[in-house]
């Protein structure tokens, strides 16, 4: 049929052909949470008239981040209890006792998304939270997203604020009174692309 063509329309023909098998496929971009550029910290109410704060110094996180599809991305992290750090060392060896963290028998708290959904500035995402063995479903809605790429290396970024209760995580009743039962956990967090 080729030989019936002008060259014009020969030439258009290939081009299209080209075009055609040349459309990118768009893969998720996959990042490794970066511990230097992170944080995961905590604060909580002392006798109902101040806060408490302190930080996990020992996390790790992967996050999958599908720009054409955001339904497909995906976030994990997970946080080594034992490295709970309030600078205080007698308050952080007795927080990880069996009345607060436990953290012998509950050595990490773990995210792993379920559903992830773009929303204006960031994303919402439901994903399974397990802390001092029970687990529930929660969702937190994820700020940013911008991309940076400095020497060669991509980078992503996002923030988060979210409230848990203690009582709901089958803590140490006992252990809930002078420290309060709600904690707010601030994540800031920066993905490296592999």
């Amino acid at each position: 049929m080729m030989r019936f063509l002008s060259a014009s329309t020969r030439m258009l023909v290939c081009g299209v052909t080209l075009c055609v098998f040349a459309t990118p496929t768009f893969a998720a971009d996959e990042y490794d949470y970066d511990l230097v550029h992170s944080s995961v910290s905590f604060k909580a109410r002392h006798l109902d008239i101040s806060w408490i704060h302190g930080r996990f110094n020992d996390v790790a996180g992967k996050f999958s981040i599908d720009r054409e599809d955001p339904s497909k991305s995906t976030f994990s992290l997970t946080i080594k209890t034992d490295s709970v750090d309030t600078a205080n060392e007698a308050r952080d060896k007795h927080l990880r006792q069996p009345d607060y963290f436990d953290t012998k028998q509950y050595p990490t708290i773990e995210f792993k998304s379920t559903s992830t959904k773009k929303i204006k500035g960031g994303y919402e995402v439901t994903g399974d939270f397990t802390m001092h063995g029970t687990t529930h479903s929660i969702t937190i809605v994820l700020m940013g997203g911008k991309e940076h790429t400095f020497k060669d290396v991509k980078r992503v970024a996002f923030s988060t604020e979210l409230a848990l209760k203690r009582s709901d995580y089958g803590f140490d009743k006992n252990a809930i009174g002078p420290i309060g039962d709600e904690a707010l956990i601030m994540i800031d967090c920066e993905g490296v692309r592999k």
